[in-house]
Formats: C-alpha cells, sequence, structure tokens
C-alpha cells in the first residue's frame, strides 16, 4: 500500500471511544460509568486506547477537531511532568 492509498477504518471499538471524548460530562463519575457500561472496559483499558489513537493517522483522519484538542492537552500534561 502507498502512502496515498486507502487506509484501513477504524475499529468500531476505537470509534466509539472517539465519540465517548466528543461528549460533555456533568460531573465526577459520569464518564467513567459510561466507559464501564456502553464500552464494557475499565477505564485504565479506555485511557491506554485513547491513548495510542491520538498517535493513529486513522483517528486523526476520522475526527480531526478530537484528536487535535486531546493531543494539545497530552502535551500541555507532559510539559508540566
Amino acid at each position: 500500500m502507498t502512502a496515498a492509498g486507502p487506509t484501513e477504518p477504524l475499529p468500531d471499538q476505537q470509534r466509539a471511544v472517539l465519540a465517548l471524548e466528543r461528549r460533555s460530562w456533568p460531573g465526577p463519575g459520569a464518564k467513567e460509568r459510561a466507559i464501564r457500561e456502553e464500552l464494557g472496559i475499565s477505564p485504565v483499558r479506555y485511557y491506554q486506547l485513547l491513548n495510542a489513537l491520538l498517535d493513529d493517522r486513522r483517528a486523526l483522519e476520522e475526527d480531526p477537531v478530537t484528536v487535535n484538542r486531546l493531543r494539545r492537552v497530552r502535551e500541555a500534561r507532559r510539559g508540566r511532568r
């Protein structure tokens, strides 16, 4: 496959992670509850998947606004360490 060729779409679970990140949350615990109920995974696993997604070109193509926002947040956190 060439750089200009088609890429495989994101798996459904990864699309669901991005969709969850687009939402706003009313209070503490709501996001973690949604992660468990809607995705069926632990919050720790969710954040592992999310962090890997931020480095995936397909995720950037799928949802550039969310991915770029989260990349900025990640870089700001790394800068504070």
